[in-house]
């Protein structure tokens, strides 16, 4: 999406408010003990206290309100009775749709972890998501967003997930630029037009370059004893500056 004048971005604000608000009302509630369903759940009723409807549902009838992932799942995971441990990193991927407009955004929380490997990959995996975003300007090649996170993921001696990526949203969950890769592509295309609305979110994993097909029609794994870590925010590229939509709640 590209915005169009200030009813857009009101619109696209709201919408990343209560995506955030979301995402930490559940991160909020993360603990040993509670299964990813109930986790969903509570996730559910806040989207419904604001209005709003759950993005995967509407868009892809996904099974559930929220993506709750747990490693070896890295993307997708549907809520249901698994219960989280202590040692587990969790990743919650919150996207709302409220008054036609589209907020997007994810975490990953070590819970009681204390692997010194898990916790550098969420360390480099933040430190990615904020230097593709500081590097978002208009005009820029959109290879550029890619460089950007393999630079980072680079000096810290770990890798990139390379068929999970970012992409456009706004008016739908996805939107041109359908794919925005989390590493430099001669092949990639295009550039960030003023105005432009976009999800960055890196995924940077300790050893494994790929995702693979679980075992249901939607989660993407690794192979055991792996970390991959995401962090993701929406964001609007303007001529003066980058306006992140989910920031988190103060």
């Amino acid at each position: 999406m590209i915005v169009k004048d200030e009813k857009d971005i009101k619109g696209l604000l709201e919408a990343g408010k209560v995506a955030a608000e979301v995402l930490y009302k559940m991160a909020s509630r993360l603990r040993p003990g509670i299964t990813t369903g109930q986790l969903d759940r509570i996730g559910e009723e806040a989207m419904a206290r604001y209005g709003a409807k759950s993005a995967p549902k509407v868009m892809y009838n996904f099974p559930g309100a929220t993506c709750i992932s747990v490693i070896p799942e890295v993307a997708h995971g549907i809520p249901g009775n698994r219960v989280i441990k202590a040692g587990d990193l969790v990743n919650i991927d919150v996207s709302i749709e409220l008054n036609g407009y589209y907020g997007d955004n994810g975490m990953s929380i070590p819970v009681e972890l204390e692997d010194p490997g898990a916790l550098k990959v969420c360390e480099v995996c933040l430190k990615a998501r904020d230097a593709v975003i500081q590097a978002a300007k208009p005009g820029l090649k959109i290879n550029e967003l890619g460089r950007a996170v393999e630079t980072v993921a680079r000096a810290h001696d770990m890798k990139i997930i390379k068929n999970l990526c970012g992409h456009g949203l706004g008016r739908s969950l996805h939107e041109d630029p359908e794919m925005i890769l989390n590493y430099y592509s001669k092949k990639e295309r295009g550039q960030l037009a003023l105005g432009q609305v976009i999800a960055l979110e890196p995924f940077i994993s300790d050893g494994p370059e790929f995702v693979i097909e679980g075992d249901n029609d939607w989660v993407l794994v690794v192979p055991q004893n792996h970390y991959v870590a995401q962090f993701e925010h929406t964001i609007i590229v303007l001529e003066d500056q980058t306006i992140i939509t989910t920031l988190q709640p103060e």
